[in-house]
C-alpha cells in the first residue's frame, strides 16, 4: 500500500477555520467523499470530505486546531487503485444532456476548471427523463430569487434570453431582502439611533428614555422590505422576466416542476438553467420547538422584547441580533464553543468591538458547548458543558428567549438536482468551475450552495458570470478577495489575508496601522475607539489585506478591496487624496504610516 497525505481542499474565501469535530481515527477505513472533520467559520459550519479512500494511518488535527487550504488532515494507507483523488466537476455532459452553445463551449476552454465549492465533487448521478406536459418554455430558468437569483435572471434578460425566475416566496429578494440582510439593517439602524441619543448626554444633550412601540417598529421594518421587494418586482416586469411562484424540483436536465402554495403544479422546460437556491439555517437536534426559541428569521419578527436572552453562536448573525435586542432592553448572554467571538476577523479588531460592547452582555461564555435546551413554563432552561476537558461549565440558566445562530447549510440536496444529472455533495454543495458551470454544461449554480463565503455580494458577482457564460461570453469568476462585514456597533470589516492567518502560515507581512484617536472626524463624532490597518506583502510591498473597526467600517472596506484587486502599494494609496475630515481618510493615513510619511501621528523613532 502507498501512503497518501489528505489535505484541506479549496474552502472559498475563508483563509482559516477552526476544527470543531474530528469524525475519524487511526485504523478507520474511509471512502472518497466521506466526512473527516467539521470546521466552523463566522457564517457557517461545514464538513471536509476525504479526497482518497484507504485506512487512516495517522490523524494530524484535533478539535480546536485552526486550518486552511493545504493543511494536512491525515495520512492514509491507500486502498488499492480504486482510490483515485476526487476531482473538479467534469466539463463534459452526460450523453442525454444537450450540448452548450458553441460560443459557451469555447469560452469554457479558455480557463481551467476551478471548483468554487469547499468540498470535492461526488460522482455524477444518472439523470431522469421527462416526456409529460410542459406549461412554460424558456431559454433561461433561474431557480431562487435572492440577490444572486434575481441578478442572474435580470442579467440573462438584459442579454436577450427569454427568462423564467422561480421563487417559493410571494416576493422576490430571497432570505436577504425578506428575512435577512435588509430587515436586520433596518433594525440595526434603529438601535444605532437609540444608542446615539443616549451617548449625547455626555455632550450636554439629554433625551428622554425612548418609548418603544414594538408593533410600529415591526411595521417600519416590514415597510423597508416591501419597498425593496416591490422595486424588484417592477424591474422584473420591465425586463419581461416571467416570475413563477412555488417550490421548484428538477424532473430532468431540461425540465423543472413548480409546486404552488395551493398544491397546483407547472412544468417549465428550459434550455439553460442557473441554480440559486441558497441556504437554510442550521438547527440543533436537541433544541425543541417553542415560540420562545427562534432562529434569525424568528428574531427579525420581533415577537417580544425579552428580559433575558441567550444567543447560541458567537458569529456575525447572532451578534448583530444581540445588538438590536440589547438596545431594545434585553439582557444578553452569548455562548460560543470556540475560543472567541466573530471568528474570521483578526483578534485585535474583535477586542475593540468586545470592549465597547461590555455593557451589552451579562455573560460571554466562550469554549462552552450548549448540550441541552428544555422548554419550561417559566422559561427556556439551557444546560452548558465546557468545550475543554477539565474546565468548569457554567451553571444551567433560564431565559425568556433563545436565539439559535450556529450557521447555515446549503440547499443543494433539496431541489432534486440528481434528476438533472447535477452533482451534489453530501453536505448539499454543488461543485462548479470558474464559469459557475456544474458537471452538466447547460446548468450553472451560484451563491451559498457553491461554497463559502455565504454572502450576498459574492452571489451577485457569480450571477453575472453565470448568465454571461451561459450566453456564450468569456466570463469567469476570478476575484482576488471578498470582503466580510459585521454590522455590529462598532462595525468590523476585513478583506484579504488577516494578520492571524499570516502568522499561522508563516507569511511575512508589513503593516500600516492608523488609530482613530488621531482622526479628527472620529474624535468629533465621539467614536474614536476604532482603527484602520493595511497589510502589505513584505517583498512586493503590494497590499494583500486590511481591516477596519469603527462606525461605518463596512462602507469603507470596498476601497481596500479595490486596492488589492488593482495591485496597489502603499504609495498608490497614500498619494490618493482623500477628503478631510472623513473616516475614509484613515485608509490613506494607514498607508502613510506604512510608508513612514504620516504627519498625523508622532514621528517614528529611527532604528
Amino acid at each position: 500500500m502507498s501512503t497518501i497525505e489528505v489535505k484541506v481542499p479549496n474552502i472559498g474565501d475563508f483563509k482559516e477555520v477552526e476544527v470543531i469535530e474530528v469524525m475519524v481515527k487511526a485504523g478507520d477505513t474511509i471512502k472518497v467523499d466521506q466526512s473527516l472533520i467539521t470546521v466552523e467559520s463566522d457564517k457557517a459550519s461545514m464538513e471536509i470530505p476525504a479526497s482518497h479512500a484507504g485506512v487512516v494511518k495517522e490523524v494530524k488535527v484535533k478539535v480546536g486546531d485552526k486550518i486552511a487550504e493545504g493543511s494536512l488532515l491525515l495520512v492514509l494507507d491507500e486502498a488499492g487503485a480504486g482510490a483515485a483523488p476526487a476531482s473538479a466537476p467534469a466539463a463534459a455532459a452526460p450523453a442525454a444532456a444537450p450540448a452548450p452553445a458553441p460560443a459557451a463551449a469555447a469560452a469554457e476552454s479558455q480557463a481551467p476548471a476551478q471548483p468554487a465549492a469547499p468540498v470535492a465533487a461526488a460522482p455524477a448521478p444518472a439523470m431522469a427523463s421527462y416526456d409529460g406536459k410542459v406549461d412554460i418554455e424558456c431559454e433561461m430558468m433561474v431557480l431562487g430569487a435572492g440577490p444572486g437569483g434575481y441578478s442572474a435572471a435580470f442579467r440573462s434578460a438584459d442579454l436577450g434570453m427569454n427568462t423564467v425566475l422561480i421563487e417559493r416566496y410571494a416576493s422576490l429578494g430571497g432570505v436577504c431582502l425578506n428575512v435577512g440582510c435588509i430587515p436586520s439593517k433596518a433594525l440595526l439602524h434603529v438601535a444605532a439611533v437609540i444608542d446615539e441619543t443616549q451617548a449625547m448626554s455626555k455632550h450636554g444633550i439629554s433625551f428622554a428614555k425612548p418609548e418603544i412601540d414594538i408593533d410600529q417598529l415591526r411595521a417600519y421594518k416590514d415597510k423597508v422590505i416591501t419597498k425593496m421587494t416591490t422595486g424588484l418586482s417592477g424591474m422584473a416586469k420591465m425586463r419581461k422576466v416571467n416570475v413563477v411562484q412555488g417550490v421548484g424540483q428538477f424532473v430532468s436536465a431540461n425540465h423543472i416542476e413548480v409546486t404552488a402554495a395551493d398544491g397546483s403544479k407547472k412544468v417549465v422546460q428550459f434550455q439553460k438553467a442557473i441554480i440559486a437556491a441558497g441556504s437554510a439555517v442550521v438547527n440543533l437536534p436537541f433544541v425543541p420547538k417553542d415560540p420562545r426559541i427562534v432562529d434569525s428569521t424568528g428574531a427579525l419578527e420581533l415577537r417580544q422584547i425579552p428580559k433575558r436572552m441567550l444567543v447560541i453562536g458567537g458569529g456575525i448573525i447572532g451578534l448583530e441580533m444581540a445588538t438590536v435586542y440589547s438596545t431594545l432592553g434585553a439582557r444578553i448572554d452569548v455562548v460560543e464553543m470556540l475560543d472567541g467571538l466573530m471568528q474570521g476577523a483578526d483578534r485585535d479588531m474583535v477586542k475593540v468591538w468586545q470592549k465597547f460592547n461590555e455593557k451589552r452582555f451579562d455573560k460571554v461564555m466562550t469554549k462552552t458547548k450548549t448540550v441541552a435546551v428544555e422548554a419550561l413554563e417559566e422559561g427556556i432552561k439551557v444546560t452548558f458543558e465546557a468545550a475543554e476537558a477539565g474546565a468548569t461549565a457554567p451553571e444551567p440558566q433560564l431565559y425568556d428567549m433563545v436565539l439559535v445562530a450556529v450557521g447555515r447549510s446549503p440547499n443543494g440536496g433539496k431541489i432534486a438536482a440528481d434528476k438533472a444529472g447535477v452533482t451534489v455533495t453530501e453536505r448539499g454543495f454543488i461543485p462548479v468551475d470558474a464559469q459557475m458551470r456544474t458537471n452538466v454544461p447547460h446548468i450553472f449554480a451560484i451563491g451559498d450552495l457553491v461554497g463559502q463565503p455565504m454572502l450576498a455580494h459574492k452571489a451577485v458577482h457569480e450571477a453575472h458570470v453565470a448568465a454571461e457564460a451561459a450566453h456564450g461570453e468569456k466570463a469567469f469568476f476570478d476575484v482576488k478577495v471578498i470582503p466580510s462585514v459585521a454590522y455590529t456597533d462598532p462595525e468590523v470589516a476585513w478583506v484579504g489575508i488577516t494578520e492571524d492567518e499570516a502568522k499561522a502560515k508563516g507569511i511575512k507581512l508589513e503593516k500600516g496601522h492608523f488609530p482613530w484617536a488621531a482622526s479628527g472626524r472620529a474624535v468629533a463624532n465621539g467614536r474614536d475607539e476604532g482603527f484602520t490597518k493595511l497589510l502589505f506583502d513584505a517583498e512586493t510591498h503590494r497590499i494583500v489585506g486590511g481591516g477596519i473597526v469603527g462606525t461605518h467600517a463596512g462602507d469603507m472596506i470596498g476601497e481596500i478591496a479595490l486596492a488589492i484587486e488593482m495591485g496597489a502599494d502603499g504609495v498608490d494609496i497614500g498619494k490618493t487624496i482623500h477628503p478631510h475630515p472623513t473616516l475614509g481618510e484613515s485608509i490613506g493615513m494607514a498607508a502613510e504610516v506604512y510608508e513612514g510619511v504620516c504627519t498625523d501621528l508622532p514621528p517614528v523613532r529611527k532604528k
